[in-house]
């Protein structure tokens, strides 16, 4: 089979993936140079306002986020690639608002977003999920092809989080309720996929803020599960879903009076394995629950 076409794409890290999902940042950029994409940077991109920022002005947060498709769509491209589900509802939702038709709410929102930006607001660039880049436009045949270093023998329970496929009007990709795209790409690598029936359940998100309880429950749930389908880690796309079920991992199971110790790293970090990537490139060293033990169970596995 024929390699790929090379792909360019420009790519909004997150403020996030510069700090405590750095490992997501770098195995993703990883990943997609292994595979033919190239990521230019958004030009001086600044902060989407993420989830916060539509509590306390819906016009700023549309502001935040439309800024950086215009710093996109300046710099010449129409496609933004993200690997934060919460950046790209950003992105989304703001492009959405400024395609509303007159005499619809969209008039005046696109008259205060343009206000706040002191430019007119962008309509072209459109913002994509790095998963579905790898899902859509490289393909899982050419995955499955560049796979040098399978994953045979481990067991993973794909975990989408809430915001990935949702609202499905919005994002516009895969199914709502029971996705496939990353069942797809972990078994490209050559892991066994579990049946994961809380694929898109919530892990508590931000409120492990001002609802330490809520979140400590939710995630929970989704790691006894995990550990009932026999996985030997939870794989997530998302660094919320990432810092509750790994960085927060003493909190939750002393919540449940449990001992979990489950690790939770990224796609990406697995797929940069599978494709014989160095593991100090891919960020490994920074999961708190480390892979180590799962990968050497699953050698063994594979080898029995």
């Amino acid at each position: 089979m024929s390699a790929p076409a090379p792909l360019t794409l420009a790519y909004y890290p997150g403020c996030s993936q510069t700090g405590t999902a750095a490992e997501y940042d770098c195995s993703s950029r990883a990943c997609c140079a292994a595979l033919g994409v190239t990521l230019i940077d958004v030009p001086d991109w600044t902060c989407c306002g993420s989830t916060p920022a539509h509590t306390v002005d819906h016009h700023l947060a549309g502001a935040l986020a439309a800024r950086n498709l215009l710093q996109a769509e300046l710099a010449g491209h129409d496609r933004v690639a993200t690997p934060c589900p919460s950046c790209l509802a950003a992105l989304r939702t703001a492009s959405r608002h400024l395609a509303l038709p007159e005499p619809a709410e969209g008039l005046y929102y696109r008259a205060e977003v343009e206000r706040l930006l002191d430019r007119p607001a962008p309509l072209r660039a459109s913002a994509v999920s790095l998963l579905q880049v790898l899902d859509e436009d490289v393909g899982q045949e050419a995955i499955a092809a560049a796979i040098t270093r399978p994953l045979a023998g481990l067991r993973v329970a794909p975990y989408y989080g809430c915001i990935m496929n949702r609202p499905p009007g919005l994002m516009d990709f895969d199914d709502p309720e029971n996705p496939t795209a990353l069942d797809r790409l972990l078994a490209a690598c050559g892991a066994t996929v579990v049946d994961f029936p809380f694929k898109t359940e919530c892990c508590g998100a931000a409120f492990g803020m001002p609802r330490l309880d809520m979140m400590q429950r939710l995630s929970a749930r989704i790691l006894d599960m995990a550990e009932e389908c026999g996985a030997d880690a939870i794989v997530v796309a998302c660094p919320l879903c990432q810092m509750n079920l790994d960085l927060r991992r003493s909190q939750v199971n002393a919540a449940s009076g449990s001992d979990n110790r489950m690790p939770v790293p990224y796609f990406t970090q697995l797929l940069g394995l599978a494709l014989g990537l160095d593991g100090d490139g891919l960020g490994l060293d920074k999961l708190v629950l480390h892979l180590g033990p799962a990968l050497a169970a699953a050698e063994a596995r594979a080898a029995a």
